[in-house]
């Protein structure tokens, strides 16, 4: 599923993915899941054949809802968990913003506390699709 590039290629010359197409990207958290590991929002647009810029990344993070929004009503545990920022290994704010709405859960956000509720997210990913 990956696209994996020769040193003689450009992002230029392979069109990527649609960043709309909800099942690609649910296929590979799955396999990141499966792997029980996490992957940048760049590395997830380098997967789909996208070079990372914001407008790019908020298509993405409309997948991204999407496919929890499925996955919720099939029981599922979240998979947006999974894609964090490089600098702080953490969810976009989006994903945060969501929590609140869903949850109601307000904080904390910030350092050891936000890490461990988003490591604990994340490992209900990899128990439930490592079976």
């Amino acid at each position: 599923m990956g696209r994996m590039r020769d040193s003689h290629s450009s992002f230029d010359e392979i069109p990527g993915t649609p960043l709309s197409d909800v099942k690609a990207v649910r296929a590979l958290l799955i396999a990141a899941a499966r792997e029980h590991r996490e992957m940048s929002y760049s590395e997830l647009l380098m997967e789909l054949g996208h070079r990372f810029t914001r407008p790019k990344m908020r298509a993405l993070c409309r997948a991204l809802d999407t496919i929890d929004e499925t996955g919720r009503d099939a029981g599922e545990p979240e998979l947006a968990a999974l894609v964090v920022r490089e600098s702080d290994r953490l969810p976009g704010q989006g994903w945060w913003v969501g929590k609140v709405n869903r949850l109601g859960y307000e904080g904390p956000w910030t350092g050891k506390e936000a890490l461990a509720f988003v490591r604990s997210r994340q490992q209900l990913a990899f128990d439930h699709w490592s079976k």
